[in-house]
């Protein structure tokens, strides 16, 4: 799936993907992160302070997208540039599916030193999550 900067112009879209979140991912990431709030864990929590369920960090949200925009490149080095808004919770049902982000991107535009810029959009159910999603790429 590596991209190449030959091959890219505005307007190139990239192959929409998909990423399975599930509680162990979450609890994972508590771990990794340092971030334990019992929103991203313990459902009775989460519904008591109004939350439609216990929901996903949102910097494991744009990590997903993060992913999407590496495992494109090929190379995890190539992103020069990375940021989103947080525009919508990600809520994960506590079954063996969990949930799933939508992930798909295009170029934007091509700049000088074989770099580019994506637009990437990431939707949970419907629902747009992350806005002003953006990252440049340096391609071979």
């Amino acid at each position: 799936m590596t991209a190449s900067y030959a091959d890219v112009e505005p307007g190139t879209a990239i192959e929409p993907r998909t990423y399975r979140i599930t509680r162990l991912d979450l609890v994972k990431y508590c771990g990794a992160s340092g971030d334990f709030n019992v929103i991203h864990w313990n459902e009775r929590v989460a519904r008591s302070v109004g939350l439609p369920n216990v929901i996903a960090h949102g910097m494991y949200t744009m990590a997903q997208a993060g992913k999407f925009v590496t495992e494109w490149a090929g190379d995890p080095g190539a992103v020069t540039d990375f940021g989103v808004r947080f525009s919508a919770m990600v809520p994960v049902p506590d079954d063996d599916e969990g949930a799933t982000l939508e992930v798909n991107g295009k170029v934007l535009e091509k700049l000088a030193d074989n770099r580019v810029t994506v637009d990437i959009v990431v939707r949970t159910g419907g629902a747009k999550v992350l806005t002003r999603a953006r990252a440049t790429v340096r391609l071979p």
